[in-house]
């Protein structure tokens, strides 16, 4: 095969994403035949020898995409250097080593319901990529009942870190005691979100569960498990230029 920028075979091979090999890159944490690598070098897995603190970059394997239904208190990482749970914890032994597989997107610590977890540079890229503003559906209680007002700010996109926020589609779904349930449809994902929005709006979170990401829905897969998701179920088109 051709030579290809580092960046791009390492997130290829499942690596990293592209922007994280780039970061790995200019940290100097990459090696290509010998010598440290840099931004812009490029290699040929074939013929070169790429290594990431002295691991051999392994070829492109087969894409792979799993659904997790993660568990509150677990971290969207691939390693905590404190030693607590992480997503590749609740996966066999034999995916969660040696696969390449890492969280695509983010559900903070506190939250559960859908992640979706690849091996493959590229898909993670079109599932992220903004131009596509993949849908997402989460199930939220509330502190308290908001009122027709609140939740028609809400829905209308509430600002945060003086930036405009993309309108949300919104319903409540019922009630208990002092709490509330909502649905929320969101093409966005800034940091924690819905929790800071709620928080601004006098309704705290008290449990945030996404169910469905795009047209992947989580369904009744028991939290802490995993599946595979079918090629038809993530079968994407390139982006527009």
């Amino acid at each position: 095969m051709a030579a290809e920028r580092l960046q791009k075979l390492m997130a290829a091979s499942g690596l990293c994403s592209r922007r994280h090999a780039e970061e790995l890159l200019r940290a100097g944490r990459v090696q290509l035949n010998g010598r440290v690598a840099q931004l812009g070098d490029k290699g040929d897995p074939a013929c070169d020898e790429i290594r990431l603190d002295g691991r051999l970059l392994r070829p492109a394997a087969e894409p792979l995409l799993l659904l997790l239904n993660k568990p509150a208190g677990v971290l969207c990482s691939c390693h905590d250097p404190e030693g607590r749970p992480i997503v590749l914890d609740l996966l066999p032994e034999e995916l969660a080593h040696g696969t390449g597989l890492h969280p695509v997107g983010r559900l903070d610590a506190n939250s559960r319901g859908a992640l979706l977890l690849c091996n493959d540079g590229a898909l993670t890229l079109l599932l992220t990529h903004p131009r596509y503003a993949h849908r997402k559906t989460y199930r939220v209680w509330v502190q308290g009942h908001p009122d027709q007002t609140a939740l028609e700010r809400w829905a209308r996109g509430v600002p945060l870190d003086d930036r405009a926020s993309q309108p949300v589609g919104l319903r409540r779904l019922g009630q208990r005691n002092d709490q509330t349930q909502l649905e929320l449809v969101m093409t966005e994902g800034r940091n924690r979100q819905i929790r800071r929005t709620a928080e601004l709006l006098g309704h705290p979170v008290r449990d945030l569960q996404r169910v469905a990401i795009g047209p992947i829905e989580l369904g009744a897969l028991p939290e802490g498990r995993w599946r595979r998701v079918d090629r038809q179920e993530w079968d994407i088109q390139e982006p527009r230029p």
